[in-house]
């Protein structure tokens, strides 16, 4: 059952999607540039996207929805009923486990490609199926747009990466 009163844009939500998954990871890219010009841009944008939208950001969002289940299923899909919170907790265990290898992979260089492949083809998994299903809300909306964009930097990123 729906629940048609919530749907508000959550301004934090919005602001932790923006910081991870566009700023931080540009911001790293340019610091990581000034320290390290030998570095292509190809192999920065791999190593601070992985880290920042698949790593913190889905190790995060893995957190928050094993945390508190009710806020994936309220705001994002509109879900009023709460026994679905065993299924976004199952959906948390995934994100914490890709995230993780985001995280590591700025460690184990060697993982970055994996993570960027498994975490990115997940987000455009995730982007496609909010289309199909067509967004309940602005927060889906913001979901729905960056599991598209990261799901293309990692696609590009993957590729450079093969040769």
């Amino acid at each position: 059952m729906e629940n048609q009163t919530n749907f508000k844009m959550s301004k934090g939500y919005f602001s932790i999607v923006l910081l991870l998954m566009l700023i931080l990871p540009i911001i790293s890219i340019a610091v990581d540039l000034q320290c390290n010009a030998i570095i292509s841009l190809t192999q920065l944008t791999g190593k601070w996207f992985v880290f920042w939208a698949i790593g913190i950001r889905l190790f995060t969002a893995g957190l928050k929805q094993v945390i508190k289940p009710q806020f994936t299923l309220q705001d994002i899909f509109h879900i009023s009923n709460p026994e679905g919170g065993v299924i976004v907790k199952e959906l948390g265990f995934a994100n914490i486990c890709f995230g993780a290898a985001g995280i590591i992979s700025i460690f184990i260089p060697e993982w970055r490609p994996a993570a960027a492949f498994t975490g990115g083809l997940y987000l455009g998994i995730a982007g496609i199926n909010h289309v199909i299903k067509k967004p309940s809300g602005p927060n889906e909306v913001i979901a729905m747009v960056s599991d598209l964009f990261i799901f293309l930097v990692m696609a590009i990123y993957f590729y450079c990466s093969l040769s």
